[in-house]
């Protein structure tokens, strides 16, 4: 046989294996992957571990959260206004890391209220008033059941990628974060293991969260 035919028939057979290895390995990656059906819930919201004040994800990195306790600017005029958005944003400026607002919805928690209604039932005989405060608790015990009246709650997320002792330089972020929000008389609170649960479950699970009706009208701007 010709030796450059013998070269190309060799040639063309060690292509032949290489591509075949490349497809069953290709096909084998893909039966490795989860069935979607098969997931748990750990690895469908991508959380391995919730611990202390840090949630650690499959794919390697740690998060922290911040609550902002929400303020009426309302109750503010348009002096105090401008002075809080320049505190907020010198404040924010120095901030080179990135990170993430939410602003989630969830039924007003009316439990503080209703337990005054307790408290004040308990100790009153007039029946006249027991009855108007227990037609008061069933009202607004019919509202927060319903949905209808909701609150906005805001958080911060920092996260960092997985590294050795990396949780005492998100701790140390986080704090600086909430000294920067305290400094403009916002409250914060950084969220710990039952409260970051309660988060994800805000935030994943459809029988706590609420669909907002929110129409969007088409607008023109008209600057004056």
């Amino acid at each position: 046989m010709n030796p450059k035919i013998l070269i190309i028939i060799i040639s063309i057979c060690i292509v032949a294996i290489v591509v075949a290895m490349l497809f069953f390995k290709k096909e084998e990656k893909k039966n490795s992957k989860i069935n979607p059906e098969k997931k748990t819930a750990n690895e469908f919201v991508n959380v391995k571990d919730i611990r202390d004040k840090f949630l650690y994800t499959l794919d390697g990195n740690v998060i922290t959260y911040i609550k902002i306790h929400s303020i009426s600017i309302d109750l503010l005029s348009d002096r105090e206004k401008r002075q809080l958005s320049r505190t907020l944003t010198a404040e924010l400026s120095s901030e080179r890391k990135m990170f993430k607002f939410l602003a989630v919805s969830r039924p007003v928690d009316i439990s503080p209220l209703i337990n005054e209604y307790i408290e004040i039932l308990s100790n009153i005989n007039n029946q006249k008033q027991k009855e108007l405060l227990r037609n008061e608790m069933m009202v607004m015990s019919n509202y927060a059941l319903s949905g209808e009246v909701v609150e906005r709650q805001f958080y911060i997320m920092l996260w960092e990628k997985i590294e050795s002792d990396i949780e005492q330089d998100l701790a140390k972020r986080a704090n600086e974060m909430v000294s920067k929000f305290e400094n403009s008389n916002i409250r914060c609170e950084i969220l710990k293991q039952q409260e970051i649960v309660r988060l994800c479950n805000l935030i994943n699970n459809p029988t706590y969260t609420y669909i907002e009706d929110v129409e969007f009208a088409r607008t023109f701007p008209i600057l004056n």
